[in-house]
């Protein structure tokens, strides 16, 4: 979850789409602005991702992290993961 300076909120969200391991942004209502998802095959990834990667975007004032365990979809989950990771 990312809380982005006043009037930041686009260009956060356009210049963390184009980052590697982020697959989607959505802008959000409450106490942050944008919600990332992230899919990589390795938790080293994922490191980089959130704290050097994200980290140096312009705009962003903090940052939550939060990792799922399960996911509980009716949607076939496996199918769309292949198109990340290349299964």
């Amino acid at each position: 979850m990312i809380k982005c300076e006043v009037g930041k909120v686009r260009s956060v969200a356009e210049t963390l789409v184009d980052l590697d391991g982020v697959a989607e942004i959505y802008s959000i209502s409450g106490d942050f602005d944008l919600l990332g998802i992230i899919r990589v095959k390795e938790y080293e990834t994922l490191a980089t991702a959130v704290s050097e990667d994200i980290a140096q975007v312009d705009g962003i004032v903090k940052t939550t992290t939060h990792m799922a365990f399960r996911c509980y979809s009716k949607h076939n989950m496996e199918k769309m993961w292949e198109s990340y990771l290349d299964v």
